[in-house]
């Protein structure tokens, strides 16, 4: 699995700027005005992972597969979108399909390009698009809450309790101006609370975007959006779209050229999926051969047979166990064969905890 991040923010804070360049294609249209992309944009780009390419050249494969993560770029919402304004309520339902939500802040100052607010002021903008979402989960939920509230009367099953529960804990954070994701959940709720499908109960991101001169350090708004994303323990990363346009269209030397000259050692995608992977709590792992060397992602605490599953079912329902090695040991030993004559290559069974850069071959039963 990869994993899906809707990029959403005011117009004209460059959202579709990044997204045009994370993707490296021109699918959203990024002008000067509010609602020019009328559609949700989805792009599916390649995880940077500079071990995948140590592990294939080592492994002598054909081929190379990292894994892959989707964005998902959400029309500029405005005030008001949670009550149809801007034609807010059609995009609104995009983000709930969304792991991650993905706040892009306009965080530079550029007199050329018009702030739908009037003003710079990322705080802010970040206030009225969580309240927007806030406000379009309060709806959801008052709409559903009776009739779950009357099937409850004679209800048995303990599912019905957790999710009524669930929805009057959700109704009273969000009616308190919070968002859904401050509710405490216990152990035997964390399977239904996502379907209840609150866009406010996933993880943020703020990418604050700032000028060309302020990539590599950010500047006095960001430093204001990392002390919110602190409080709020959301993830926080500086990016200039601006940047990463120029970036998208340059190839592998000129572009580390151009990034070190900026003072800056990697792209603002790497930087995002990182942050992303972070709060999602994804971890990779790689399967290597003479054919292909690949990358698989998993939510961190996955068991070998839930590692298995994300190749394919049939490796999960058979599986055995998994030959294991640590991906340092792999480059150490120099593949496969020397690291098993030196012990480091392992059998795992069931109950194990795949690590981020396990490299794995599994065992199964067809």
């Amino acid at each position: 699995m990869g994993f899906k991040c809707g990029i959403v923010g005011l117009p004209n804070v460059g959202k579709s700027t990044l997204f045009n360049a994370l993707t490296q294609t021109a699918a959203a249209a990024a002008a000067n005005y509010p609602f020019c992309t009328i559609e949700p944009n989805v792009g599916q780009v390649p995880v940077p992972d500079p071990r995948l390419e140590t592990i294939a050249k080592i492994g002598g494969s054909a081929q190379i597969i990292p894994t892959q993560i989707t964005f998902v770029d959400i029309a500029g919402l405005v005030r008001g979108a949670s009550q149809g304004e801007g034609l807010g309520n059609q995009f609104l339902s995009h983000i709930r399909e969304v792991d991650a939500v993905c706040h892009v802040l306009r965080c530079f100052e550029d007199g050329d390009i018009t702030h739908v607010e009037g003003r710079v002021d990322p705080l802010a903008d970040a206030e009225i698009i969580e309240t927007e979402l806030m406000l379009a989960d309060l709806d959801s939920l008052e709409k559903r809450f009776p009739a779950l509230q009357k099937k409850s009367k004679g209800a048995t099953d303990e599912e019905t309790k957790i999710r009524l529960s669930l929805m009057e804990r959700a109704l009273t954070v969000l009616r308190e101006g919070k968002p859904a994701r401050v509710v405490e959940i216990a152990a035997d709720e964390r399977a239904i609370w996502p379907t209840l499908d609150l866009i406010t109960s996933k993880p943020v991101l703020y990418v604050c975007n700032v000028e060309e001169a302020s990539a590599a350090t950010g500047n006095v708004h960001s430093a204001k959006v990392a002390q919110m994303a602190k409080a709020e323990g959301a993830a926080f990363v500086v990016i200039s779209a601006a940047i990463e346009a120029e970036v998208a269209q340059l190839d592998a030397e000129e572009r580390q050229a151009f990034l070190a000259d900026l003072g800056l050692e990697e792209t603002g995608l790497a930087r995002m999926i990182r942050a992303g992977y972070g709060l999602l709590g994804l971890i990779t792992y790689f399967t290597v051969g003479p054919k292909e060397a690949r990358a698989w992602t998993i939510v961190k605490g996955t068991k070998g047979p839930g590692a298995a599953g994300v190749i394919h079912s049939d490796f999960e329902r058979g599986f055995i166990r998994a030959e294991t090695m640590a991906y340092d040991d792999y480059v150490k030993y120099k593949g496969e064969a020397a690291a098993r004559d030196a012990g480091r290559l392992r059998l795992e069974g069931k109950e194990y905890v795949v690590a981020d850069g396990d490299i794995l071959h599994f065992r199964f039963n067809a």
